[in-house]
């Protein structure tokens, strides 16, 4: 017989070893886990409550696999910060904080608790719930696509500079000879798909996040960090689709129909301001 909430509660929290946590809140969690909060909250199978939570990963004194959700968020983005600074944090927290203890890790977790046994998952008698995976990402797929998003939002200097400006300025007066860029110009490999150098599917996505604008999606859907200077780092997602943009600067696409591919989206006059009405309806981090 599966045992209760509390109990399995009980058995994560005994000597957990704890190997890393995440935050899961409308502007910040795993979105390998889903296009917006509330899918990322129904994949762990938690209400989505306004302020979110904290994943904790560790493993207990077996070496099972746990994810314990706390609803002290703060703490966790705590020891984020430190852990990103090279700073020691001991995360321990309270139990009154412990909302659930989920079997399984859903993150993919390089390390192990050292002197326990490796990490697997629990007992099915420990837990009234089959154990959390990690999302399949070894073929192109959703969860690929915003794994890659995440790549290109947090290397984003990398990924400008293989954009030659000057590429989008010349197809433009190519192809149109007054001058006037449009936001849907993407990158050379389009060309060949639709009159004028515009992909389809970009312009299929750019339409759809206007449309955001109007009719505002799930919870998470659109979310703004912080980027250098007076600029901020845009991350919107829909079906079979994932942008990343600077406000002050270029967006990339993603599409699921387009494996492994990511389209630039050239600046032009529409483009800035679909960034602006975009960010400024965007979730932010507290």
């Amino acid at each position: 017989m599966a045992r209760s909430d509390e109990e399995a509660v009980a058995a994560a929290d005994d000597a957990l070893y704890v190997l890393t946590a995440v935050l899961l809140t409308p502007a910040q969690f795993p979105s390998v886990l889903g296009d917006d909060y509330l899918e990322a909250c129904s994949t762990l199978g938690l209400a989505p409550v306004a302020d979110g939570y904290g994943l904790v990963l560790g493993q207990d004194g077996d070496g099972a696999r746990w994810t314990v959700v706390i609803d002290d968020v703060s703490l966790v983005a705590v020891a984020i910060a430190s852990w990103d600074c090279g700073m020691e944090y001991e995360l321990s927290p309270d139990e009154r904080a412990v909302v659930t203890a989920l079997p399984g890790w859903p993150l993919a977790v390089a390390v192990a608790a050292p002197g326990v046994p490796a990490p697997h998952d629990p007992a099915p008698e420990l837990a009234d719930r089959p154990a959390l995976s990690p999302p399949d990402t070894s073929s192109w797929g959703p969860a690929q696509r915003r794994l890659g998003a995440d790549e290109i939002a947090l290397q984003w200097a990398a990924w400008r500079e293989q954009i030659d400006d000057e590429e989008f300025s010349a197809r433009d007066a190519r192809e149109r000879p007054n001058g006037h860029e449009k936001a849907e110009d993407s990158s050379p490999q389009g060309e060949e798909d639709v009159p004028q150098g515009r992909h389809r599917g970009v312009r299929r996505v750019l339409a759809e996040a206007r449309a955001y604008v109007d009719t505002p999606p799930p919870l998470g859907r659109v979310r703004s960090s912080f980027a250098p200077g007076d600029a901020r780092t845009l991350r919107a997602d829909g079906p079979g689709w994932s942008i990343v943009a600077r406000t002050d600067d270029i967006a990339f696409v993603l599409l699921d129909e387009e494996p492994g591919e990511v389209l630039p989206v050239g600046r032009g006059p529409e483009l800035p301001g679909l960034l602006k009405a975009l960010d400024n309806m965007a979730v932010r981090p507290l």
